[in-house]
């Protein structure tokens, strides 16, 4: 193998970096992860090469806090940052501790990595979709795509490949791609085809679920499939491969098709950066990571193709790395926050995880080929419906603070393992558990204190960004397609929202 990596503190020649940032890929929708679809060949060969993560979450979803945390290296509420809108989309104010450089532009991911030598470049529209210009901090090239997020894989990917023609053979590098094509509205080129349009859907997937769905409520609901907004509803009308709403079963199909459609068409772009590797001599001395800023629910607690709650398919996301020269075709089922693999990556590229991350490094044991993991860890969502998950052996506590017009009662338990799609809801059988996922979420809490609570502020506010001052529009809209019960039971649960001006975002 060519080295052309630079030797670090620990004395391993540290390799170039591949980041392969996928958003919205949930898990279970990857072959390696056991789905029967052929969505993810070229994914499913790089993580038998690799090390495949079955237990890893995100410290908070969705978009701009997870990534804000795995930039920062810490969970949202020590950064602050656990909505997409109102005062806790932006960091907390360092104050008169603030030296010349703030913390992200010292401690950051991207900034440790390029103090270590790396050559930094993201390939991505992230921080125009979000105002997240702290995302920038470390990155010598950044290569902003300009459509906010509703690009397809296939512009994504020529920009990766002019940079990699341009900077290949520099050493080392640090190279972010992010794809969104899993993301709705689900825009697959039409020439691409159905390539699943003949294949079984997930058995989970039934006649009852969706009528179960149909009579509940909420944003990206089965029959309010595009949010609050009807004038955001119909411009949908451009997307072929999304319903409007899902009526029958043959839309929950094409809804499916979709989303794996997304899914096979960045796979098949992935392919293409791994053939230019391998044809300029550099795949062999790349490390490749693979990861979500977050998974996605597709019909889970009536989600349908969004990311609103602090569950097990929108926090719980796949993560596949293949280090050259360590161990790799292997599982590890340890539990760990995202944060964990970027201070690993910090490790095994030569330099010191910063003393003021949440983020733990399994660099050791990655080396060994050996699993560690977190007793528990604790998943915040703040921009739909304001909640935290409890993850402890094989089951999941949802604390639920507010419930994004959604009609969810305030605690939630699953076990993982043998629900993974969250049908059936064991708090009422099992309180034992119901009392240890909360003393977990209370050992949590003191560990930051005395930091405020962010998500706090966001239920004062009046719930996450998406679903602010939407319910009294959203309450007559419900009388309207008869489900007046639950405009009644909304109303009702959520008085101060009810008095609200209604909001724009849809």
């Amino acid at each position: 193998m060519r080295s052309t990596g630079i030797t670090g503190r620990t004395g391993y020649v540290t390799p170039n970096i591949l980041h392969i940032d996928i958003d919205s890929l949930r898990a279970d929708h990857l072959g390696c992860y056991g789905y029967h679809r052929r969505t993810s060949p070229n994914i499913d060969h790089v993580a038998g090469e690799g090390v495949r993560f079955t237990d890893c979450w995100v410290s908070d979803a969705p978009c701009l806090p997870s990534r804000t945390a795995l930039w920062s290296g810490q969970v949202g509420w020590r950064n602050g940052v656990v909505n997409h809108a109102g005062a806790r989309a932006s960091s907390r104010s360092e104050g008169s501790s603030r030296s010349y450089h703030d913390r992200v532009g010292l401690h950051g991911f991207t900034p440790v990595l390029r103090e270590q030598g790396y050559r930094t470049a993201t390939v991505s529209s992230f921080a125009d979709r979000h105002s997240a210009w702290h995302w920038y901090a470390g990155f010598a090239d950044i290569i902003d795509t300009g459509e906010r997020g509703m690009e397809t894989a296939d512009l994504i990917t020529s920009r990766a490949l002019d940079w990699l023609a341009r900077n290949g053979t520099s050493t080392p590098w640090y190279l972010h791609v992010n794809y969104w094509d899993p993301h709705t509205p689900y825009r697959t080129p039409e020439e691409y085809g159905d390539p699943f349009v003949h294949e079984p859907l997930p058995e989970w997937l039934t006649e009852d679920l969706l009528e179960r769905s149909r009579n509940g409520c909420g944003g990206h609901s089965a029959r309010d499939l595009h949010g609050f907004d009807p004038d955001w509803a119909e411009s949908m009308r451009e997307y072929p491969r999304v319903p409007l709403e899902l009526e029958t079963f043959e839309d929950v199909r094409r809804f499916i098709d979709g989303y794996d459609t997304g899914v096979a068409y960045v796979d098949e772009h992935i392919g293409r950066v791994l053939e230019t590797l391998a044809s300029q001599g550099l795949l062999d001395e790349t490390a490749i990571v693979i990861s979500a800023d977050h998974g996605e629910n597709l019909g889970e607690l009536n989600v349908w193709g969004d990311h609103q709650t602090a569950d097990f398919p929108t926090c719980r996301v796949p993560l596949i790395v293949r280090w050259p020269d360590l161990p790799g075709g292997r599982l590890d089922e340890g539990l760990h926050w995202a944060l964990d693999w970027a201070a690993s990556a910090i490790e095994l590229a030569g330099a010191e995880v910063p003393a003021d991350w949440d983020g733990r490094s399994f660099a050791g044991a990655f080396r060994d080929g050996r699993s560690v993991d977190r007793d528990y860890i604790v998943a915040s969502q703040g921009a739909w419906t304001c909640q935290r998950g409890v993850r402890f052996g094989r089951h999941l506590l949802l604390v639920t603070y507010h419930d994004a017009y959604k009609d969810l009662p305030s605690k939630l338990l699953f076990d993982t393992t043998d629900d993974p799609h969250e049908e059936h809801d064991l708090a009422e059988a099992r309180p034992d558990l119901v009392r240890e996922g909360l003393r977990l979420l209370e050992e949590f809490s003191e560990e930051f204190a005395p930091l405020p609570d962010p998500l706090e502020t966001v239920v004062a506010e009046g719930g996450g960004a998406h679903c602010r001052g939407e319910l009294p529009a959203y309450a007559e809209h419900l009388r309207l397609t008869d489900r007046g019960e639950l405009a009644d039971r909304l109303l009702a649960a959520h008085p101060a929202d009810a008095r609200e001006t209604v909001g724009s975002m849809g």
